[in-house]
């Protein structure tokens, strides 16, 4: 029988953007039974990755829409928050690392306090954050049964509907604000190599790297409205966001091939001023799994991207006349650019859009190209 260690565990949870950031920490030590999760998370780094032009990108310039009281009630926080509660499963893999999974430890903890013992050998560790429910409906699937190798998440179909001009016929639920991390061959021995006696600790302390990154991303849409004077009058209130994957796997952080439009709530604003114009928006924030096929971390800069997916954003506009319009927007360009999160952002002159007179149903369906296109084209 092997011989049971009580070990010390430190994690400190660093997000990570494109470029290096702080890590993420664990200490490991021998004969205590106390185990400590710590996070630290930097929630600004998420967006401020560099563009393919090596320049910082800084959501905060682009955004027009804002964020008051009634956006935090309808769509939560402007960016990621803290995770106060976490999920750890651990591996044991004996004698060998990089072996499959044959036996997994489940743990959650509320705080920063772990306890928990380790046999002599190899590990692989799993940490995600607890989803804090606002609504009380969970959109994450958490498929641990089919392989214990790793955690797949996903979201269901919701009952929305998607225009066809954007190749997909129903929405999926956009998914809970995610991150995780991941280490293997965590080894535990016997002669302490690696390990550095801590006296305050009275503990035998090993320091490993990990890091923490988000498995879901940020994403701001707003449409800018030049020369409403009252002719929109309101918005559905939903939207929808196409091409992105409709799970991720947690180990990795890659998202998945299976490419979704994600449903998401929209609003609009009167009278934003946008470069000393004033300007009506209909904006919105959601969260997705990315790009198909991108992992978490992976990609330095958009030109790395590979994406075989268009992707438009749609909504349905409210005249004054009593008829709507759904409206669907190319912003295949800028999601590339904003493969981790960002501002999506459309420029829509009411001047060149003639006023729907159908009542009841959409009277027409405007297909416009991303707006660092230049030109919109509208389909009647």
């Amino acid at each position: 029988m092997k011989t049971r260690l009580a070990a010390l565990m430190m994690l400190t949870l660093a997000l990570a953007g494109c470029t290096p950031e702080p890590k993420l920490h664990l200490f490991d030590a021998q004969p205590t039974e106390t185990q400590l999760l710590l996070a630290e998370l930097d929630l600004d780094v998420y967006w401020d990755y560099e563009t393919e032009n090596g320049t910082r990108y800084d959501w905060r310039k682009e955004w027009f829409y804002g964020w008051d009281d009634e956006d935090r009630r309808l769509f939560g926080e402007i960016g990621y928050t803290r995770p106060t509660s976490f999920s750890i499963r651990r591996y044991p893999t004996g004698d060998l690392p990089y072996t499959p999974h044959v036996r997994v430890i489940p743990s959650t903890i509320e705080g920063n306090i772990f306890q928990g013992y380790f046999t002599y050998g190899f590990w692989d560790m799993l940490v995600f954050n607890d989803i804090k429910l606002v609504d009380g409906v969970q959109s994450l699937h958490f498929d641990e049964t089919t392989t214990l190798d790793s955690i797949t998440v996903f979201t269901n179909e919701s009952m929305s509907r998607v225009r066809e001009e954007t190749g997909y016929t129903h929405a999926f639920y956009q998914p809970e604000e995610l991150f995780s991390a991941y280490e293997q061959a965590i080894e535990i021995n016997r002669s302490l190599d690696g390990f550095v006696f801590d006296e305050e600790r009275n503990a035998y302390v090993k320091k490993l790297n990990m890091v923490l990154r988000p498995v879901t991303y940020i994403y701001l849409t707003q449409v800018i409205i030049h020369h409403n004077n009252g002719r929109i009058v309101g918005v559905e209130g939903s939207g929808h966001l196409s091409g992105f994957g409709r799970s991720s796997v947690l180990n990795s952080g890659r998202a998945g091939k299976d490419a979704v439009s994600v449903y998401h709530f929209t609003r609009l604003k009167r009278n934003c001023e946008k470069a000393g114009e004033q300007v009506d928006i209909v904006g919105g924030r959601l969260l997705t799994f990315g790009i198909c096929g991108q992992r978490s971390g992976h990609l330095s800069n958009s030109r790395e991207v590979r994406d075989a997916h268009r992707h438009y954003m749609d909504l349905k506009m409210l005249f004054n006349n009593g008829t709507d319009s759904t409206f669907v927007f190319d912003v295949t360009d800028q999601v590339r650019q904003r493969y981790k999160g960002g501002v999506l952002t459309v420029e829509l002159d009411l001047d060149t859009i003639p006023l729907p007179s159908r009542s009841g149903g959409s009277a027409f369906d405007a297909v416009v190209k991303d707006f660092e296109e230049e030109t919109h084209e509208i389909e009647m």
